[in-house]
């Protein structure tokens, strides 16, 4: 391959550049919130089941051009917002996650997120074990997540319900990792353009191999694509038929976890109940705090994920497309915080 280059230096950002938290928050106007309330009782006229709502039953005159400057924003400028403003209070879960699919589909097009087929997912205690080879993050509770990315162009979290305490987003700039590797350790930066081995924690298709591989920097058409879960790549070894990593692709990837980790690269955010955080999965990693859970009272930290297919991209690295074997099952998880 050619050596890696800077790309996409304007989506590059420090903590400081993103310090204040207005910077990246989008408030909704009683008129926008209005629409949406509108929009959720127009879609529920036609269904309650959000796999049988498309975009053109959550119609938004107004606020849907405003989603398409987010979207905008996200692909092409710093790549995380945060909306603000839906009145948490004033609807069921069952209208949330209508409100919510209704905004998704002005994004992009849902995707698939789990073996279950889950397009609306949850993100909450499931009692899974962080040492359990098949457990994936969304479905651990309590504990911190390292930064990482998803599955998907566009990644969506509502949040239902905060929890008893802790559980901050955290948000790090991808772009600005690679284009530091770039000007300060390009042979780790080219370590990173080669195929890494990820696992699959148990959902890979049937006959299947336990893992995939990607690289974690991709580089096409002029942009950065970037796809790192080091939980995931760590576990791809315990697989004797995946690829021993190197030398240099361990240095490589504790890099990327240290720039990530380090405050000058990333911001944290709280996410109150009725937020949505959405971020380019290809530019931003993202992580949590640890948290806490107060079952007795009520108090569980819930949210809602999409994985959310731009099209924004007119063309895209071909293992990021949306093939994944798990599209036959599309379903919407429906779980409730006191089943969980």
């Amino acid at each position: 391959m050619t050596e890696p280059r800077i790309l996409e230096p304007q989506c590059e950002w420090t903590s400081d550049d993103v310090g204040d938290a207005e910077v990246w928050t989008e408030h909704l106007t009683a008129a926008e919130l209005e629409e949406l309330d509108a929009a959720l009782r127009h879609a529920l006229e036609r269904s309650d089941d959000v796999l049988d709502l498309t975009k053109d039953d959550f119609p938004l005159p107004t606020l849907g051009a405003r989603l398409t400057d987010v979207e905008r924003e996200l692909i092409d400028g710093r790549g995380f917002v945060r909306i603000r403003g839906i009145d948490r209070s004033a609807y069921s879960q069952d209208e949330m996650e209508v409100v919510y699919w209704g905004i998704g589909t002005h994004l992009g097009s849902p995707w698939a997120q789990n073996k279950d087929g889950h397009v609306l997912g949850d993100v909450i205690d499931h009692g899974r074990k962080a040492d359990d080879p098949t457990a994936r993050g969304y479905q651990l509770g309590g504990v911190a997540l390292p930064f990482h990315c998803d599955g998907a162009d566009l990644v969506g979290l509502l949040c239902l319900d905060n929890g008893l305490s802790g559980g901050l987003s955290a948000v790090a700039n991808s772009v600005r990792i690679h284009n530091q590797l770039v000007r300060d350790r390009p042979d780790l930066a080219a370590a990173l353009y080669e195929p890494f081995p990820y696992d699959f924690r148990g959902e890979q298709p049937e006959g299947g191999k336990g893992f995939y591989e990607v690289p974690v920097f991709t580089e096409w058409d002029g942009r950065l694509f970037v796809r790192c879960i080091p939980p995931y790549i760590w576990a791809s070894q315990r697989h004797d038929d995946a690829p021993r990593l190197t030398d240099v692709q361990r240095e490589a990837l504790k890099a990327v976890e240290e720039m990530a980790d380090d405050p000058t690269n990333h911001v944290k955010m709280d996410l109150r109940p009725g937020d949505i955080q959405l971020i380019n999965n290809f530019h931003v990693l993202h992580g949590r705090t640890a948290y806490e859970d107060d079952r007795e009272h009520g108090k569980v930290r819930h949210l809602k994920r999409l994985w959310l297919e731009t099209d924004m991209f007119e063309t895209r690295p071909p293992y990021f497309a949306n093939r994944n074997h798990w599209e036959a099952n599309r379903s919407a998880s429906r779980m409730r915080a006191g089943s969980a």
